[in-house]
């Protein structure tokens, strides 16, 4: 509930704010997280059932962060542009025009909001993860911010996460012990399977 209302009163101001700057570059820098075990079976089914909807649980393991762009296959780079392109117009009839080539899950509400555009720049702009690979439900996720432990975040990754969510946001996450704002998920052939929000 505050996340929606926190969202309500953040995003019109960065809506009706011409000098709201994205950054249009990443690192290619890659952090890779230490060893875990793999996670039990009837985890890998929940969490196999969960993500189709958008539902991410924190992976038992820490996912490989990347920042490297020329890492994502062809078909995902092609989604993530023509859904940043759509973003950056402010129409979301454009948005809409790819939401009918693979009707994702657009947000747990079926909210179809034009303030969410700039949200999705935010979100696609920042570092993912590769989930579930080698799996049929094997997919990249932005952000990263996903499979990770809100409270083992480094400073830097902190600041990162403070440019899509406000303080506020954060609060109420840590109570919830995960990130629980906008995420996209792209399948490795290029099908984009949602943008939501929430746990």
């Amino acid at each position: 509930m505050l996340l929606r209302i926190g969202l309500r009163l953040l995003l019109p101001a960065l809506v009706a704010s011409a000098g709201v700057v994205v950054p249009t570059n990443l690192r290619s820098e890659t952090v890779k997280p230490p060893d875990a075990s793999a996670p039990a079976p009837d985890e890998l089914a929940q969490r196999s059932a969960d993500k189709g909807k958008g539902h991410l649980a924190p992976a038992s393991a820490v996912a490989e962060i990347i920042t490297d762009l020329s890492r994502l296959p062809a078909p995902v780079a092609r989604t993530r542009e023509r859904l940043l392109a759509a973003a950056r117009s402010g129409d979301l009839q454009q948005l809409a025009a790819l939401m009918n080539d693979s009707t994702p899950v657009f947000s747990f509400t079926d909210e179809k909001d034009p303030v969410a555009l700039s949200i999705l720049t935010m979100i696609l702009e920042a570092g993912y993860v590769r989930v579930d690979e080698g799996t049929p439900q094997e997919m990249y996720v932005w952000p990263y911010f996903v499979r990770m432990s809100l409270s083992a975040l480094t400073p830097q990754q902190k600041v990162e996460l403070f440019r899509i969510v406000t303080g506020a946001d954060y609060k109420d996450m840590m109570k919830l012990g995960v990130y629980a704002f906008y995420r996209v998920g792209i399948g490795p052939d290029g099908t984009w399977h949602f943008f939501v929000t929430g746990d």
